[in-house]
C-alpha cells in the first residue's frame, strides 16, 4: 500500500466562528490493483496520519505487506537516508497490522512511489475539482472532535 497526501486541499468552514481550514486528502492505493482510498482530514499531524492509515487498511479490509510512504514529520522522526527512524505510535501501529512501513529515500521524489502519485492526480483531477464550489462545514473525525459529519451546502 503506497500512502500520500495531496497537493489540493478543501476549504472546510467552520459554522460557529467563519473560520475557514484547509482539510487535508489523505491517498491510498494498492500496488497490484491501483484500487484507491481517499480521505478528508483537518491535519496532516499524527493522530491524523494514524486514523488515516487504519481507515485506508479497514477500507482495503486487509493488510498489506509493506506501507510506502514519504518522509513526512508525522511518520518520520529521524530522516536518514539509507534507515529513517519512524515514530514510535506508526511502528506500533504497523506491528499491531503485521506490516511493514518502508519510507522512501528522497523527499518530494515521486519516483519511489508511482501508483499513489497517480492516484492523487485522479482524487485532484476527478473529485477535488467537482467539489471546488461546493462549501463544507465539517469532516468525519473521531468522536472528540467538534466537527462531525461532512454534508455540502
Amino acid at each position: 500500500m503506497q500512502t500520500d497526501y495531496a497537493g489540493h486541499t478543501i476549504p472546510v468552514t467552520d459554522p460557529a466562528t467563519g473560520r475557514c481550514i484547509r482539510a487535508q486528502i489523505f491517498v491510498a492505493v494498492l500496488g497490484a490493483s491501483n484500487y484507491t482510498f481517499a480521505w478528508a482530514s483537518l491535519t496532516q499531524t499524527l493522530p491524523d496520519w494514524i486514523e488515516a492509515q487504519v481507515r485506508a487498511l479497514k477500507f482495503f479490509a486487509a493488510c498489506s505487506k509493506a506501507i510506502v510512504c514519504d518522509n513526512l514529520k508525522a511518520a518520520v522522526v529521524k530522516p536518514l537516508w539509507f534507515e529513517p527512524a519512524i515514530t514510535q505510535t506508526f511502528a506500533d501501529m504497523a506491528t499491531h497490522y503485521d506490516t511493514t512501513v518502508l519510507v522512501t529515500y528522497a523527499p518530494r521524489k515521486p519516483r519511489d512511489k508511482g501508483k499513489v502519485e497517480g492516484a492523487v492526480l485522479i482524487i485532484e483531477r476527478w473529485i477535488l475539482a467537482r467539489l471546488r464550489n461546493m462549501q463544507f462545514f465539517s469532516v468525519m473525525q473521531r468522536s472528540t472532535s467538534p466537527l462531525r459529519n461532512c454534508w455540502p451546502r
